[in-house]
């Protein structure tokens, strides 16, 4: 699985235009603070992390690609950055970080309830899980089963699984063809 990641990022241009990057980006900055320990989980090639540099974040940049990684570290030198594998376990200390990023992540997810127990494992009491997944219910035409995507989110599917996974002040908002979502643990 890896190799195939490690393909993808070999083939995809250098200088890419995340969709929705702008209300991506703003979602994300009014949910931190300076001083915060961010993990931008599955954070490719680091679209974010000079936003969150900015903010005066502390981050650190993990994805399951070196490929990616590499070109995360020549965008943003200021982070830390960290390959982890697929299925976990990640490289983190328990609660290391007030916040978790993941941004067009959990939909590729294949274990999902291995996957949030690693998030809230690395969340610190009181932190911040921040999600962007694309939402079913705007799709006009029926998921590819060849499609990257391993799962599908509708808002109340979304929230349904962070509040059965424990997390409190559960938030999910639909804003064009994505869901939003925070919640705390």
């Amino acid at each position: 699985m890896r190799r195939w990641y490690e393909e993808i990022w070999r083939e995809l241009p250098e200088e890419l235009d995340p969709p929705d990057f702008e209300a991506r980006r703003d979602f994300l900055l009014a949910h931190v603070s300076t001083g915060d320990r961010v993990l931008d989980l599955g954070s490719g090639d680091g679209p974010f992390v000079p936003a969150l540099l900015e903010a005066g974040a502390e981050v650190t940049g993990a994805d399951v690609a070196e490929g990616a990684l590499e070109r995360a570290r020549r965008r943003a030198p200021g982070a830390r950055y960290v390959r982890v594998e697929p299925h976990g376990p990640w490289p983190f200390g328990d609660a290391e970080f007030d916040v978790v990023w993941a941004s067009e992540v959990i939909e590729h997810v294949a274990d999902t309830e291995r996957w949030v127990n690693e998030v809230r494992r690395v969340l610190a009491p009181g932190g911040r899980l921040l999600v962007t997944t694309p939402s079913v219910e705007t799709l006009a035409e029926p998921p590819d089963p060849r499609g990257q995507h391993l799962r599908f989110y509708s808002g109340s599917s979304l929230r349904g699984l962070l509040e059965d996974m424990g997390f409190g002040d559960v938030d999910v908002r639909a804003a064009n063809e994505l869901l939003f979502g925070s919640a705390v643990r």
